[in-house]
């Protein structure tokens, strides 16, 4: 009896033995299992909503009346009216012009205007606006034109000289309710700043060459704080007592990798010295850049350009004949730049600079002052052909255009007008303008809409 309990028992040790065995093997399979496989997660999407914000209104501020430096030999600083501007504007939808003050100048001078366009029914209203000049006197001669342009925190200002015989000028224009604190950083062969106060509704000018004197090709950054401003260089040039051309400077838009130069014109050709001439600038590091210039059928390539962080290079565009040219510049870091253009070599001869066109794109408002044989270069930089349409706001027939992929086409307007150009792709734009010792161009910005849809997450 005693043997036949023992025995029940080790069987049941055994089957105890057995059955741990099987539970130790199926946890470690389990386990096994269970890192091999996804755990599950607790996961919480958050609330989100894309919310497109109200259309604003939008500002354009001009450069207004053309000043005079230097002609009380009394006073060499004092400014005064060289010329009234003239003014080419519409809009789409309503619209507000009012005119700010220049400061420390005489009485006749007429400021800059500011425009502002309501936005209305969640929709941006279209603006277009441009004022040119034509000057000739003992010390003024010449043709300059701008468009008028939205006020920024931060501009570029390429084009400058403190050479013998320039009288350039900035011009800062405060179209806001609070005054602005603009700081200038001059780049050359030193880096120097300033800071000058431009009151609400004010236009301030400072000459170039009381912050950058010496300075051989600088470029200005202006940042505003306090309220944006717009940013103008005026220039003008006198030779061995001949005056030599004057021009109203765009800026040149925030630094990028790629620059597209529309509208290069050269209007003659000397073998005496180059009549275009490129300024860039690497803004952040050293850098290459690489420069392509495009024309009737023909394509140069230059060699590679070495750029100093905060050192602006001057390169002559040599060989270029009589047209209208793209220039691209593509570097490995931020540049910025402008270019030279002139009329001819000798006294009496205009200049004119360009800065980069930005990528506009949908409807577009573009106002061409008055000026000689204006016309406006438009630049398709995808493959694929662009379709574009141009019409007149004042209701006459509209021009459909091609332009071919890569390449570009020029197109005859009328001054005092603004245009509707609408395009079924991106484009680069800039208005030209030329004549006997007369030169102008700009670039075509886009136009202020709605802003785009952000996320909210509540």
């Amino acid at each position: 009896m005693a043997t036949q309990k023992r025995a029940i028992r080790l069987v049941a040790t055994g089957a105890r033995l057995l059955v741990g065995a099987a539970v130790a093997v199926g946890c470690v399979i389990g386990v096994t299992a269970a890192v091999a496989a996804p755990w599950p997660t607790l996961a919480n999407e958050p609330a989100q909503v894309e919310v497109t914000p109200s259309a604003a209104d939008s500002t354009l501020v001009c450069a207004g009346d053309f000043r005079a430096l230097g002609r009380n030999t009394q006073d060499a600083a004092e400014m005064s009216a060289a010329g009234p501007a003239r003014l080419t504007l519409d809009s789409n939808g309503p619209r507000e012009e009012s005119t700010l003050t220049a400061s420390n100048m005489p009485d006749g001078f007429t400021g800059p205007q500011r425009i502002v366009a309501s936005a209305e029914q969640n929709s941006a209203t279209l603006v277009g606006a441009a004022e040119s000049i034509e000057l000739v006197a003992d010390d003024l001669t010449g043709l300059a034109a701008s468009a008028c342009r939205e006020p920024s925190t931060e501009s570029w200002l390429v084009g400058g000289s403190v050479e013998t015989g320039t009288n350039d000028i900035i011009i800062l224009s405060n179209p806001g309710s609070v005054t602005a604190t603009a700081t200038l950083t001059v780049f050359g062969h030193e880096e120097s700043a300033s800071t000058t106060l431009v009151p609400a509704e004010t236009q301030v000018a400072v000459p170039l060459a009381s912050i950058a004197a010496g300075m051989d090709g600088p470029v200005v950054r202006v940042t505003a704080k306090g309220a944006p401003v717009r940013a103008v260089m005026q220039s003008s040039l006198i030779r061995t007592l001949d005056p030599t051309g004057i021009d109203l400077q765009d800026t040149a838009g925030i630094p990028s990798t790629a620059l597209v130069f529309a509208g290069v014109q050269v209007l003659d050709e000397s073998d005496e010295t180059a009549l275009t001439v490129m300024r860039l600038m690497a803004t952040d590091t050293d850098t290459v850049a690489s420069v392509t210039v495009s024309g009737d059928g023909e394509e140069t390539r230059l060699p590679p350009i070495s750029l100093l962080a905060g050192t602006p290079v001057e390169l002559e565009l040599e060989d270029l004949e009589p047209g209208v040219h793209v220039v691209t510049v593509e570097a490995y870091g931020s540049i910025t730049g402008a270019i030279r253009q002139t009329t001819r070599v000798g006294a009496g001869s205009d200049f004119a600079w360009m800065t980069p066109a930005p990528v506009i794109a949908g409807e577009t408002l573009i106002a061409v002052p008055e000026g000689p044989a204006p016309r406006i270069h438009l630049v398709n930089p995808s493959a694929e052909d662009v379709s574009a349409s141009l019409a007149p706001t004042n209701g006459a027939a509209a021009e459909e255009i091609i332009v071919p992929g890569g390449g570009f086409v020029v197109v005859d307007v009328a001054g005092g007008r603004v245009y509707a150009l609408v395009a079924d792709g991106t484009l680069h734009a800039a208005v030209i303008m030329s004549g006997t010792d007369a030169i102008a161009g700009w670039p075509v910005w886009p136009a202020a809409s709605a802003q785009d849809p952000i996320t909210v997450y509540p």
